[in-house]
C-alpha cells in the first residue's frame, strides 16, 4: 500500500527578511574598499612590477 496519497500537515517555516546594509555601513564599506584599492596598487607597483616603469 502506498502512503502518496497522504496529506501530512506541517508548520510552515518562518521567512528570513534579507538584512539590509544601513547608509553608515555602506558608506564605511565604500572607505574601506577604496582604501584597500589604493594599498593593492601600491603594493603592486613596490614589490611586482618591473623597475624600469615610471
Amino acid at each position: 500500500m502506498s502512503d502518496d496519497n497522504i496529506i501530512k500537515f506541517e508548520r510552515p517555516k518562518p521567512k528570513q527578511e534579507p538584512r539590509s546594509v544601513g547608509p553608515m555601513q555602506r558608506k564605511a564599506l565604500t572607505w574601506l574598499a577604496l582604501i584597500a584599492g589604493l594599498f593593492l596598487v601600491w603594493a603592486y607597483y613596490h614589490f611586482v612590477a618591473p623597475p624600469n616603469l615610471p
